[in-house]
């Protein structure tokens, strides 16, 4: 055996160094500033609403019309007498004038029943939920407006001096009532002002909203 052989090998050994890109994707993808910059812009567009309701009431009434007005159709091609009500309406469009107050009212009512298809259409609805700041290109958020009061009303309460609190967050406002049975009300309402503001910015809410406080005492008796 040779004398190479029994020498212990000295050679250093490869070390990995704690660096810190090797600790940012442990700790996870960093948020993209431009995308946050833009959310808290406003930019995000509320939910659209699928309008189920409306859109079965419409295709079922309109089903019906069309299967009724074939049927009748159908009918008369074999031979067979018109329907009565097919007949009373051909009467009726041929006697009356366009100003008879049924005629008017008969487009009224089309007339606001195509507007509410149309603003139906052409507004997203789910006004209940408030969109959230997106965390990722494809993934969308939304928190319920009850849920928000909640979480803030909960905020409201450690305040000190804070008795009770009605809590009502809308679109573009948050409107807090509440109710301090000690402590000066103009400190109560500073550190509400304090507690509220940090509790709408911890919602990761897509829209800036506003807050407004009122500070009363307890009702006596």
């Amino acid at each position: 055996m040779s004398d190479d052989a029994e020498q212990p090998d000295t050679r250093r050994m490869p070390t990995l160094d704690k660096t810190p890109d090797a600790a940012d994707e442990r700790n996870g993808p960093t948020p993209d500033p431009a995308a946050t910059d833009r959310a808290d812009d406003g930019r995000s567009g509320r939910f659209w609403s699928a309008r189920r309701v409306p859109a079965a009431v419409v295709a079922l009434v309109l089903l019906a019309a069309a299967g009724l007005l074939l049927y009748d159709v159908v009918a008369v091609r074999a031979h067979h007498p018109a329907m009565a009500w097919r007949r009373w309406l051909a009467r009726e469009l041929a006697t009356l004038h366009l100003d008879n107050p049924w005629v008017l009212a008969a487009a009224a009512l089309a007339l606001v029943l195509g507007i509410w298809l149309i603003v139906l259409a052409l507004t997203p609805g789910l006004r209940q939920v408030l969109p959230m700041r997106p965390t990722a290109p494809d993934l969308r958020a939304g928190l319920d407006r009850a849920a928000a009061a909640l979480v803030l009303r909960d905020r409201a309460m450690e305040v000190a001096g804070v008795q009770s609190v009605r809590m009502k967050v809308g679109r573009r406002k948050a409107k807090a009532h509440a109710v301090s049975h000690f402590r000066e009300l103009e400190e109560v309402r500073a550190d509400l002002d304090i507690a509220l503001g940090e509790g709408l910015r911890q919602l990761g809410l897509a829209h800036r909203i506003g807050l407004t406080l009122h500070v009363r005492r307890p009702k006596k008796g």
